[in-house]
């Protein structure tokens, strides 16, 4: 899966969508329900450097398969969607093996 940037940029979007998911199911209600801001800057925190990673990675992507600004768009905008991210990877995942 890491020896191709495709193959990375999925680890990439996997990790992001667990940290979404972990901002949004764990850490958002301690803070609100329990009074744990920290859980909110922590997780946010890492979160914030996972999002940019794959927005990055997202770039070097969209020019390496030349995909086309819709197709990254697409991906993008994924990144927004709770759960979005792991269909993303089962799509990019057919790319990868008819490639």
């Amino acid at each position: 899966m890491l020896g191709t940037t495709l193959g990375q940029f999925r680890l990439i979007a996997i990790l992001e969508g667990i940290s979404f998911l972990v901002l949004l199911l764990i850490a958002m209600p301690l803070k609100y329900m329990a009074g744990v801001p920290e859980a909110v800057s922590v997780v946010g925190a890492m979160h914030g450097v996972l999002f940019v990673m794959y927005a990055l990675w997202l770039a070097v992507v969209k020019f390496k398969y030349r995909w086309s600004f819709v197709k990254a768009g697409i991906v993008f905008i994924a990144s927004f969607i709770p759960f979005g991210t792991f269909v993303l990877d089962r799509k990019l995942k057919q790319e990868a093996t008819n490639a």
